[in-house]
């Protein structure tokens, strides 16, 4: 089972704003949503650009370069030209901490 990583302490993480971290080699951004935390990797699906220096747009994430949507909840790829989801990623807070883990190979 993979461990769980701390990304920031939770009055670090501002609502609407996100940060990466690096997670067993996966770049994972962990977004603050009106005090909710959602992880989904930091890849489009279209190209495998990064995602998190994107726009957020309520609950979504605006691709920086070609302008598709995903939902930061789901992972959903909400708009062309990216049609396959993103992986999303367990958050929990644990002593003040936001932390997340890998858990696609447990």
């Amino acid at each position: 089972m993979a461990d769980w990583v701390t990304v920031a302490a939770v009055g670090e993480l501002a609502p609407g704003s996100c940060k990466v971290a690096d997670v067993d080699g996966a770049a994972i951004a962990v977004f603050n949503i009106n005090g909710e935390y959602f992880a989904i990797e930091d890849v489009c699906t279209h190209d495998g650009g990064e995602l998190a220096n994107g726009q957020l747009d309520g609950d979504q994430i605006i691709c920086p370069r070609h302008g598709a949507r995903f939902c930061v909840r789901t992972g959903e790829a909400l708009s062309a030209p990216a049609y396959e989801p993103t992986a999303t990623f367990p958050v929990r807070i644990d002593n003040g901490a936001i932390q997340v883990r890998d858990d696609r190979w447990d």
